[in-house]
């Protein structure tokens, strides 16, 4: 029997249902697995041809004539197939799909329509007169032009400019507005921030109970790391995304649930189920609060003067105790927040990780760590500490953790599609540079050779050395 196939059963898997299934997959991403190149002259045709690589996972031998190909990605980290084997006998276990973890090129990252959407959200940072003109002219243009319908927050209208212009009567009186995030709920096709990087983190945090809608940023604030559009550009940038095929970053969230004592339910995770089609679910008794934040969660001292006694598990085994000014668990798109100017490295928003980082350790070995994101994160006041804990999710909604409580951090499962002004790389590295001026310093001069020492002294060099050698002579007699 065939090698690969055996592997195949080894592993549990159906051939005939897997060979269909990876069939009908690599339909749907050859096309973005693949770089055509040209192909090699040959002696019968004199003409560059390109064609892409034909992807063939069994390696099938052909009579055809082999074309050179590039693959831009494996098809999985770990394998050129998603049954990776290793050596002859050796193969991964199978496991249920709840236990899978997909890791996508974040290039094939594109968003589509399946319909023409229809609503938008604006959010406009608050209490900044420079924004209400940018404010009243994205406005009208999604109310006239798009003929979207347009929700803004009701605290927005009654500022005080925006209620006493009458010539903006009319486009407020078409749209519609809403005091709560739980009031938006599969009402909203794509988000429209004027703001900075806060002005996003507040766009997320209205989205509690499911998916999040897109949301395209520009640049109004004061840092804007999150912000790539200017808003000179924001017809072009609203027409393409209208279109569609638009390259976005999945910014991923954490999952946070507190809890007043350690009985903590085993089936917390079960809208990963039915993420799809979300239903709201009874929360436990014991559960105190519970929030999906986009930055990070911040456990401190609060204002004890004592330090933080914390202990950190990781999928219910103490890793440690943490003695300091307390721990930040961090989203990779959190980790060039707080998370940075505590020490810590910034991740790229498309790994999947979780970034743990003390804040001033007791210990100097106290490095920060970056674990995988499909962990569960609990933390607890420990029985030894002299205080009780503070805790602060995306700088907001602060909760005091007692002892005998427990903060559990999770992955969410519905991140933040940001929309991309040029790409997920080049957008991330460009913020780098303009916001955080990464790696910038005066580039380091090369040797310059000295060419008078390189062809020797000239003659005229040599009579003036010689006349100053006189001279210094006479001097001295």
């Amino acid at each position: 029997m065939d090698r690969q196939k055996r592997l195949l059963q080894l592993g549990g898997f159906s051939l005939d249902g897997f060979a269909e299934e990876f069939d009908q997959r690599l339909d749907l991403e050859q096309s973005s697995i693949l770089e055509e190149v040209p192909e090699v002259e040959g002696p019968d045709d004199g003409k560059e041809k390109r064609k892409s690589c034909p992807l063939d996972p069994w390696r099938r031998k052909s009579n055809r004539p082999r074309t050179r190909g590039v693959f831009r990605r494996t098809r999985s980290i770990n394998a050129p197939i998603p049954a990776p084997s290793f050596g002859p006998k050796a193969c991964l276990k199978k496991v249920p799909p709840s236990q899978m973890m997909h890791v996508t090129d974040p290039s094939s990252q594109k968003l589509i329509w399946n319909e023409s959407p229809l609503t938008v959200l604006v959010i406009k940072k608050m209490m900044d007169e420079s924004i209400l003109e940018p404010f009243k002219t994205m406005t009208r243009y999604l109310l006239e032009e798009k003929n979207l319908v347009v929700y803004v927050e009701a605290k927005v209208l009654d500022e005080g400019e925006l209620h006493d212009d009458k010539e903006f009567d009319k486009y407020r009186l078409k749209m519609k507005t809403f005091t709560e995030g739980n009031q938006l709920m599969n009402k909203i096709d794509f988000i429209v921030c004027l703001g900075g990087d806060g002005t996003l983190l507040y766009a997320s945090s209205l989205f509690q109970e499911g998916t999040v809608p897109p949301v395209i940023a520009f640049h109004l604030g004061s840092f804007g790391f999150l912000t790539t559009f200017a808003f000179e550009e924001f017809q072009e940038a609203i027409n393409i995304l209208l279109q569609g095929n638009t390259p976005v970053t999945l910014r991923s969230r954490l999952k946070c649930l507190i809890f007043k004592d350690h009985d903590i339910p085993s089936d917390l995770d079960r809208e990963n189920v039915i993420a799809i089609k979300p239903k709201k679910l009874p929360d436990p008794p014991n559960l105190e609060f519970k929030y999906e934040c986009l930055n990070e969660v911040v456990i401190d001292r609060g204002p004890s003067p004592y330090l933080s006694n914390l202990d950190l598990f990781l999928d219910d085994k103490h890793i440690t105790t943490v003695q300091g000014d307390g721990l930040i668990i961090s989203t990779p798109t959190g980790s060039t927040a707080y998370a940075a100017a505590a020490g810590a490295s910034m991740i790229h928003p498309n790994v999947p990780a979780i970034l743990i980082t003390p804040i001033c350790p007791h210990t100097l070995s106290f490095r920060p760590i970056v674990v995988p994101a499909g962990v569960e994160l609990k933390i607890t006041v420990s029985p030894d500490a002299r205080h009780t804990a503070w805790v602060s999710l995306d700088g907001k909604h602060r909760q005091e953790i007692h002892k005998g409580w427990c903060l559990r951090i999770t992955n969410s499962v519905f991140p933040v599609a940001s929309v991309c002004s040029v790409d997920q790389v080049v957008d991330w590295f460009d913020s780098l540079r303009a916001c955080m001026h990464w790696n910038e310093r005066e580039q380091q001069k090369s040797f310059q050779p000295r060419e008078r020492l390189r062809k020797g002294p000239s003659n005229n060099n040599l009579k003036k050395l010689s006349q100053n050698g006189e001279s210094s002579v006479q001097n001295r007699t």
